[in-house]
């Protein structure tokens, strides 16, 4: 007999929209046993092929079968570092889960039918947390007089930082926040992912030994010629991507329009939800325009959403998108969640531009509508805009969500770092060494924005690299 996919538990939309905790409630140990009992245990697990950095899914799902949840935490952990993570945030729709052989071949996500493996991963992950099991560590005593440096603290940086401290390397993660975690701090609202996983997971990394400083820009505060001066032996560089895209139309300038990358780092990181408690504030607007269709702008959108309604606004935020909602990068469960919180979407529209008061305050948005054409260098058709399709809207706070570039302040100071027309560095793929001897890359400065299970197999590739690279020594 066919069973049915097991929903994860959430809060009920009108209750969450009022506060920053957590959605998902992920499963119960019956969710679990139930959803990983449809696992068909292919004998050549297409899923596995489909994780970024390779997780034995089948093994990990029959030993939860099994009730066997240590083992199925260990069998992850040779794999990803950190599974709570990576199960609430990863885009498994895109990946693992649309590698699932019950998805039809061709579609462009996952169906609803494929197992649901990053709750699975979640459940296996928090069981891991909640009884403190340690990941057993074989520590190279070769390796152990070798300090390495870790430029960022986000996935790549955190991920990199672990395997490298796990062989007995001595790391030092260098952040130019205040606060460690990097995008997964700054970026991710802790209504998706709370700050007590995140700093589960940078804790556990202090445990193996890993010093992390702060208030630390490389490029500034020292050079990569001067780390190594200091007696670092490799350097890894997990900058992230953190200068913000805009549109480049008229009136982008006016007052209350924000990048995303502005807007969520005054909610997520410095906590202006809590204003005046806290010290950042935000602006609150009534008709909030949020421009983009990744996931960033999911985000955006449903942290307006909720400042409206704890600072008693009443709510109107709407995600403007170019194309339609099949082509939206954002993960379905996002736009899902959006949808059901009570964003409204407005597809195949595109800005023109933005219009203000006498104070410089934004008031209207003009956009024009679109359809779809040809595809264009991504892969997806072009939105073509319609004769005389022009109209105007309502909007007194815009969100720009439509992708960060790489920034620059160390590689304008690093003569010999090769970057490309994008400002991203060059890597080696099989490597991930720089054009710089014994500088390695991985992450969003590594061929801009992808997802964080992305950075972190690039991190893991890096890793191993710097780790034969010193047992060479």
């Amino acid at each position: 007999m066919k069973k049915n996919p097991v929903k994860a538990l959430e809060v009920e939309a009108a209750k969450r929209v009022e506060n920053f905790g957590e959605v998902v409630s992920g499963y119960n140990e019956q969710d679990a046993l139930s959803e990983a009992s449809r696992c068909l245990q292919c004998k050549n697990p297409a899923c596995t092929s489909g994780c970024p950095v390779g997780i034995d899914i089948k093994k990990f799902i029959y030993q939860i079968t099994q009730k066997d949840y240590a083992q199925a935490y260990f069998t992850i952990r040779e794999k990803n570092n950190f599974p709570s993570l990576c199960g609430r945030i990863c885009p498994a729709e895109y990946q693992c889960r649309k590698a699932c052989v019950l998805t039809k071949k061709g579609q462009p996500y996952a169906s609803s039918e494929s197992i649901n493996i990053n709750f699975l991963e979640r459940f296996v992950g928090d069981y891991g947390m909640k009884n403190n099991l340690e990941v057993p560590v074989n520590k190279d005593t070769r390796l152990s007089k070798f300090k390495v440096a870790v430029v960022g603290s986000g996935p790549a940086g955190l991920c990199c930082a672990g395997e490298l401290a796990r062989n007995g390397i001595g790391v030092v993660v260098l952040e130019g926040l205040h606060k460690t975690g990097g995008v997964l701090r700054y970026g991710i609202p802790p209504f998706r992912l709370p700050r007590d996983i995140l700093d589960f997971e940078i804790n556990y990394l202090k445990k193996l030994g890993v010093e992390f400083i702060t208030n630390f820009i490389v490029g500034k505060a020292r050079t990569l010629d001067e780390l190594f001066s200091e007696k670092y032996s490799a350097v890894f560089l997990g900058l992230g991507a953190g200068i913000p895209s805009f549109l480049g139309i008229p009136g982008e300038n006016l007052c209350n329009i924000y990048s995303a990358n502005e807007f969520l780092t005054r909610v997520n990181l410095m906590s202006a939800f809590e204003f005046p408690h806290a010290h950042t504030p935000v602006s609150i607007g009534k008709h909030v325009v949020v421009i983009g269709g990744g996931n960033t702008a999911m985000d955006a959108a449903r942290v307006a959403l909720r400042l409206q309604k704890i600072n008693s606004v009443p709510a109107d935020t709407t995600v403007v998108y170019r194309r339609t909602e099949v082509e939206m990068p954002a993960r379905r469960l996002e736009i899902e969640h959006a949808r059901e919180e009570g964003i409204k979407f407005e597809f195949l529209v595109k800005p023109e531009g933005f219009c203000g008061d006498e104070a410089s305050l934004v008031r209207r948005l003009t956009a024009s509508r679109c359809e779809l054409g040809e595809p264009d260098a991504s892969g997806r058709r072009r939105p073509v805009e319609i004769p005389n399709s022009g109209f105007a809207t309502d909007c007194d706070l815009a969100v720009v969500a439509i992708g960060l570039k790489a920034n620059s302040i160390l590689t304008n100071v690093t003569p010999g770092l090769k970057t490309d027309k994008y400002g991203d560095v060059v890597v080696d793929k099989e490597t991930m060494e720089t054009s710089l001897k014994n500088v390695f890359a991985g992450g969003d400065i590594v061929g801009g924005e992808g997802t964080v299970i992305e950075a972190m197999g690039m991190a893991k590739s890096a890793a191993r690299s710097i780790v034969n690279r010193l047992l060479q020594r």
